[in-house]
């Protein structure tokens, strides 16, 4: 996958995630970042369950990157709320 095709899976990862752990976007930076380090987090996970990784623009990978963005959005706000 390009650059570009991270930075749309990112943006579609993060969203969404966003949306279903705090019910609002985090801004279109950390969105992408949060989906972006989500969909290596998920890849990493999918794969080491043997279902595969993140392949590219499809329906799989965003479904493996959210679950994986919201994986990574938990512990962030785990994190952040004992600091």
């Amino acid at each position: 996958m390009g650059v570009i095709s991270w930075i749309i899976l990112g943006l579609i990862a993060g969203f969404i995630a966003s949306k279903i752990v705090n019910k609002t976007g985090s801004g279109m930076l950390m969105d992408i970042a949060l989906g972006v380090i989500g969909a290596i987090v998920g890849g990493f996970l999918a794969s080491f369950v043997g279902i595969g990784g993140v392949t590219g623009l499809n329906i799989g990978s965003i479904i493996i990157a959210v679950i994986g963005a919201v994986v990574v959005l938990l512990v962030y706000r785990a994190v952040a709320s004992r600091a």
